[in-house]
């Protein structure tokens, strides 16, 4: 159950020629694949390309339709090696999964079918996530791409040149019989607009149709001599074809000067950068916001190869030249450097210099640089406020961090997964820390406050394969590690559970399992408990552990109940028994739960039926405001209130209306034995008239009880002076 539905968005995918197309990034990448005669599409879900993965699967019936077979990858290697269907036969395919991680996952399988070529276009459409937004480690694509000889487009961000670079990429992979990646930073994915559509074309190959009539080429099986051939083949045949065919249809742009003062400089920048570029130059008076500019622009829509003759031509009479280049290292800055060196053009290249040397181009970031070099190079061109000694660059934003409380990202309300943390925490009270390895998901978050756990993440699915160094039998403690159920399935069966098998690895490993690929989106997957009719799901994580050989296997299904799981931890961290030691805990994600459940009981409400909704509360009276169960809980639904009573200081724990009832507050403060001050009530809505009776019967003993003790309550009346 994915965290968004396309259902009634894929609708608009049916659209023909003459008809505009209105809508996401995504959906527009869609209709490109399927304007273009794509044949098949795999891809792994993952931030900021989640939803395209989304969209193909609430597109299936489409998709069907015109022979084109969709496949959800178990992980991104998975996905690239799916292209191998390109490799022989004549078939369009592409893939897609997030960047530069997924690309890490998928890099042998995207070697192999770089050095061995394609004879059908094969598109990797990567999600670039790089900068602010991202959640990953702060890399590019560029590097690989360079690394197997893979061309990388990275068109500029508005959905006509988007849906445009789909066609360009097919094309070129043919052209050149290489795979080529098309990057999508998170902005372009989502962003909203228009372009002018096309028919929807079958593919001139189906898988079917290649299965029906099998090929084989030795030549291009990657093993030597022929592996030996391809390196040859990649310089002496397929990089000339793929610089012929972007000069020759013009992938890259040049936006010539409207002002004749500014031909003397220009600047170079990726496409994936050019709204923030036009944005910098009008904020600086230099370009409408259209896009009419009055410095010469030579923009990359494809970043590699980079072309000689093109840039050459841009540069020739230049005598400054800006390359706006996001990341580091700066590949295009040397690379255009080494053209113009060769080439003996006397024009002044910079690059990082009026640019900090990494990070997001932000649009501070890009105003100051541009207007640096400006400065610099072409002072007569500015606007005079822009030429002021004293100008600052730009406002600079406020001290956010001195202004705003820090609020690490946390647990959802609700979250299964918390107390998992909170019965960790309890086990170390107890027994003293532990060495904890965390992994990819969710259950990353526990590294923050309140529960402050974990010592390393070094991959999706690794979280046991990184504590698998610490397998000393003769230490007193053992090592803890968790391990996500989107993770297991992804890599962590083999390279972690069964890594620990074959190494008799005494560690403890628990596997979260809230029931989908919750970190990225909500998607099934094997173990999902949800029926799925395109996919085999209910296939449990049990089995498959045993199955491998784990001996000392725990399975919990209330992940709520905190003391069990408390109970299970210290278990399996005293056990005289050696080997792995699993646990399972198990809870459906709540978010996905009140996504289901929400919109069913809405509909029981306005159709006038019976139901009753769990919500917790917090007895001011008793709760003696220490705060304990806050500091072992986290969630967003306990907070503080403050009282008015004058003879109480403290404010007590309060829990608002976010509250799903879930439990996990009480179920901490029981576990801690910390108060009795939770207090569970149930809400009813559209009560019968037994509700009522019985409703109104406990309003009167209470309201008896009340009255009763105010009258034995000593009153002390005062006396007039």
């Amino acid at each position: 159950m994915a965290e968004r539905s396309f259902v009634k968005e894929v609708e608009h995918l049916k659209i023909g020629a003459g008809e505009t197309f209105r809508g996401e990034g995504i959906l527009a990448i869609t209709k490109a694949l399927l304007e273009n005669g794509v044949g098949y599409v795999a891809g792994y879900q993952g931030s900021p390309i989640s939803h395209l993965m989304d969209v193909l699967a609430d597109a299936q019936d489409i998709l069907s339709d015109l022979g084109v077979h969709f496949e959800a990858s178990a992980s991104e290697a998975t996905a690239a090696a799916t292209l191998a269907a390109s490799v022989h036969y004549p078939i369009r395919g592409a893939v897609t999964f997030k960047s530069t991680v997924g690309t890490n996952v998928a890099s042998d399988a995207l070697a192999n079918l770089s050095s061995g070529g394609v004879t059908g276009g094969a598109i990797v459409i990567v999600g670039e996530d790089y900068g602010e937004g991202s959640s990953i480690m702060q890399e590019r694509s560029h590097a690989f791409a360079m690394k197997s000889q893979i061309w990388l487009l990275d068109p500029r961000p508005n959905l006509p040149s988007i849906v445009k670079s789909v066609g360009d990429a097919f094309a070129l992979s043919e052209a050149s019989n290489t795979p080529v990646m098309l990057q999508l930073r998170i902005k372009s994915c989502h962003m909203l607009g228009t372009f002018e559509a096309r028919d929807n074309r079958r593919p001139e190959m189906t898988v079917k149709d290649a299965l029906e009539a099998p090929k084989r080429d030795i030549n291009r099986i990657v093993l030597p001599p022929a592996s030996f051939l391809h390196e040859q083949e990649k310089v002496t045949k397929r990089r000339p074809a793929a610089i012929e065919f972007i000069k020759t249809q013009k992938l890259n742009e040049v936006f010539q000067a409207a002002n004749p003062k500014a031909s003397r400089i220009g600047i170079v920048c990726q496409g994936g950068l050019y709204n923030t570029v036009i944005r910098a130059l009008q904020r600086l008076g230099l370009s409408s916001l259209y896009g009419d500019v009055d410095i010469p622009l030579y923009v990359l829509n494809v970043t590699y190869p980079l072309i000689d003759d093109e840039f050459l031509e841009f540069a020739k009479d230049k005598t400054d030249i800006l390359v706006i280049e996001e990341g580091y290292p700066d590949y295009i800055e040397q690379e255009l450097r080494a053209i113009l060196h060769k080439a003996g053009v006397p024009a002044r290249l910079r690059g990082k210099d009026p640019f900090p040397t990494a990070g997001e181009m932000t649009g501070m970031v890009m105003h100051d640089g541009i207007r640096s070099f400006l400065k610099d190079s072409a002072p007569e061109i500015l606007p005079d406020q822009a030429l002021a000694p004293n100008a600052p660059a730009q406002q600079p934003p406020p001290r956010l961090v001195t202004q705003v409380p820090n609020r690490p990202p946390s647990f959802c309300v609700g979250c299964p997964e918390r107390p998992i943390f909170a019965a960790t925490k309890l086990v170390e009270q107890e027994l003293g820390q532990h060495h904890i390895a965390g992994d990819i998901g969710c259950h990353l978050f526990s590294i923050n406050a309140p529960f402050d756990i974990g010592a390393t993440t070094m991959g999706y699915g690794l979280g046991a394969a990184s504590a698998a160094a610490f397998n000393d039998k003769t230490a007193n403690r053992r090592s803890i590690s968790f391990i996500g159920d989107g993770g297991f399935w992804h890599n962590g069966l083999t390279s972690s559970v069964g890594n620990a098998v074959f190494n008799d690895n005494d560690g403890v490993i628990v596997i979260v399992d809230n029931y989908y690929s919750a970190a990225t989106g909500g998607q099934d997957i094997l173990s999902s408990r949800a029926e799925n009719t395109t996919k085999s799901t209910q296939h449990p994580i049990k089995q498959a552990i045993e199955g491998i050989g784990v001996k000392w296997v725990r399975q919990i299904d209330h992940t709520y109940d905190v003391g069990k799981v408390q109970a299970t931890l210290k278990e399996a961290l005293t056990t005289p028994e050696t080997g792995p030691k699993v646990i399972i805990a198990s809870s459906e994600c709540m978010l996905n739960r009140q996504r289901r459940e929400k919109p069913l009981r809405a509909k029981a409400v306005a159709e006038g039926r019976r139901i009753t909704r769990t919500r917790f509360g917090v007895d001011e009276d008793i709760c003696t405001g220490d705060h304990a169960c806050i500091r072992l809980s986290g969630c967003p639904s306990l907070s503080l209130k403050q009282l008015d009573d004058p003879l109480r200081d403290d404010p007590v724990a309060h829990i608002d209306e976010n509250c799903v009832g879930c439990g996990n507050c009480g179920e901490v403060a029981d576990a801690a034995v910390l108060c009795p001050s939770f207090y569970q009530a149930e809400v009813v809505s559209n009560p019968t008239r037994w509700d009522r009776i019985k409703h109104q019967l406990r309003q009167s003993i209470i309201t008896w009880m009340q009255h009763r003790q105010d009258k034995r309550r000593l009153v002390f009346s005062g006396s007039d002076a």
